[in-house]
């Protein structure tokens, strides 16, 4: 018999397990109400998608609901919901735009959609059989009176198999339509138990955010995670300073973030002293989903006298590596592989680089029970993900310390610069650029050029609009800091940097040799 992803669920106690603002749930109301809607939604599948039902009382692996992904109490509900009834949950992302959501719904082919009562639904979502989610239902337990002719009781299901899908994540689709990462529950089950082996993460965790929660990030780890150890989830909403203080100062004791919630936070500790102090009470501060600049962290540890550590994911892989909550802090890097993890740079001909000196750049390649079973109907771009003996090709470019620590330089696509014979991070001189005084933000990309193959640009957000640095003071503040070769040979100025949900930055809005050098302002 498959363990349970969720053994505080077994045997529910009046604990409370998730606060959204100033609504809760102890885990004997969260069982009570993910059951009931595990029971609707094996029953609304069973009428629905007859084809697709196994026997009775369970629906096969290939049955998906969707969830309307809201930063809400109910959301959170939903997915426990469908991974306490054994299907997969395909979380929506309310911004998303119609012809994304037709793709991602015609793609995975959902029976239902899983929403919040009074939540506005768009089409095509609205087009689907809708269940809503009832965070204050009740199920009848007595399996006596209302066992099926599986043998299994309202809001009693069988553990589904480790390798049964759990939840279908699309990517950002950056060079094509979103695809569906298919993520088992040996992966959500094995990320979540290495970062509790790195984070010394338990039950009396209390761990705020304000994170969404459509992808791995705000889902798996920032709500899955605190259901599996059995500790509490208390969600901001919307992310605020305010609201970290206030969590902080009444028994979280972690908060994950992405760099720009850091940012926010490194500006706002000068002048917000309760900030400080409650930062400096919290037992762990991460960061994830993209790089945290090192002047972030210098100020946020000034400040508080805390590190705030990083690790490394991606929504095929979950989580590859991170800082242990044991070990040393480093400014700029992402830590050593979790548990259980392999890993390994290779060479643009995939040879492994056996070099550990900080300075040789390659491909991160991983294995692991970490990892997605392939992407949703593409077995063409699953193939093409893997190499021949199993690894997995990130796309995501690092270097390896001496002792092993990864430092990522950038993707693959994007970040790679070849200007001179010299493969460059973008991510080594974005950090360099914004220890310059004249720089708000920063993002470094690669152009063609008929000499140095690529040349170096900058696009640069000034801290005083009115007055920038000129490019030839970045280009002498980076040679100071780097090395001559790694200079900006152009820079641009912008208003601000397009970034996605997640707050990374969209580079290929911004450098794109097909449409020109101009980018576009006031993004």
């Amino acid at each position: 018999m498959s363990s349970p992803l969720f053994p505080a669920l077994e045997n529910p106690s009046e604990r409370v397990a998730l606060t959204f603002g100033d609504r809760r749930l102890t885990y004997a109301r969260l069982g009570s109400a993910a059951d009931a809607l595990a029971a609707r939604i094996t029953d609304t599948a069973r009428i629905t998608d007859t084809a697709r039902i196994a026997d009775a009382g369970r629906v096969t692996d290939a049955t998906r609901v969707a969830v309307w992904a809201t930063p809400a109490l109910e959301t959170a509900v939903a997915v426990v919901a469908a991974l306490r009834a054994g299907v997969a949950a395909v979380p929506l992302n309310p911004k998303s735009g119609a012809k994304e959501l037709e793709h991602i719904l015609a793609d995975s082919a959902p029976t239902l959609v899983l929403a919040a009562p009074g939540d506005e639904l768009p089409s095509p979502v609205a087009e689907l059989t809708r269940v809503d989610v009832d965070v204050d239902a009740d199920v009848d337990m007595d399996a006596d009176a209302d066992a099926d002719a599986s043998g299994a009781a309202p809001g009693r299901f069988p553990e589904a198999g480790p390798e049964e899908p759990a939840l279908v994540v699309y990517t950002s689709g950056t060079t094509g339509p979103p695809k569906g990462a298919v993520l088992p529950r040996r992966a959500v089950a094995a990320t979540l138990d290495a970062l509790a082996d790195a984070w010394a993460w338990t039950g009396d965790d209390v761990l705020v955010h304000g994170l969404p929660l459509f992808h791995v990030h705000g889902l798996v780890l920032g709500v899955l995670g605190p259901l599996r150890r059995g500790g509490e989830v208390r969600h901001l909403g919307r992310f605020s300073t305010e609201g970290v203080t206030r969590e902080l100062d009444t028994g979280a004791t972690m908060l994950f973030g992405v760099p720009t919630m850091y940012h926010r936070i490194a500006q706002a500790v000068q002048r917000e002293p309760e900030l400080a102090k409650a930062l400096g009470r919290a037992r762990l501060l991460v960061s994830g989903s993209a790089a945290l600049p090192v002047h972030d962290h210098e100020r946020i540890t000034a400040a508080t006298g805390r590190r705030v550590i990083e690790r490394y994911g991606m929504t095929e892989t979950l989580m590859n590596t991170s800082v242990r909550a044991d070990g040393e802090p480093r400014a700029g890097t992402v830590g050593v592989p979790l548990p259980g993890v392999a890993l390994r740079l290779v060479e643009e001909d995939g040879s492994p680089i056996e070099r550990w000196d900080g300075e040789s750049v390659g491909e991160i390649q991983v294995r692991g029970a970490n990892l997605f079973t392939g992407y949703l109907n593409r077995p063409d771009a699953t193939r093409a993900a893997f190499t021949a003996d199993g690894w997995f090709r990130t796309g995501d470019m690092a270097v390896r310390d001496p002792d092993g620590w990864v430092r990522i330089v950038g993707r693959k696509a994007t970040d790679l610069i070849k200007s001179g014979g010299y493969k460059i991070g973008a991510g080594e001189i974005e950090n360099a650029l914004l220890d310059h005084p004249g720089v708000r933000e920063v993002a470094v990309t690669g152009e063609p050029d008929a000499d140095l193959g690529e040349r170096i640009v900058a696009w640069v957000v000034p801290a005083d609009p009115q007055s920038p640095p000129s490019e030839r003071e970045l280009a002498d503040h980076v040679a100071g800091r780097l090395a001559p070769h790694k200079r900006p040979r152009v820079v641009r100025h912008l208003d601000a940097l397009p970034r996605n949900d997640m707050g990374k930055v969209m580079k290929r809005s911004l450098s794109d040799p097909n449409k020109g050098t101009d980018a576009p302002q006031n993004r």
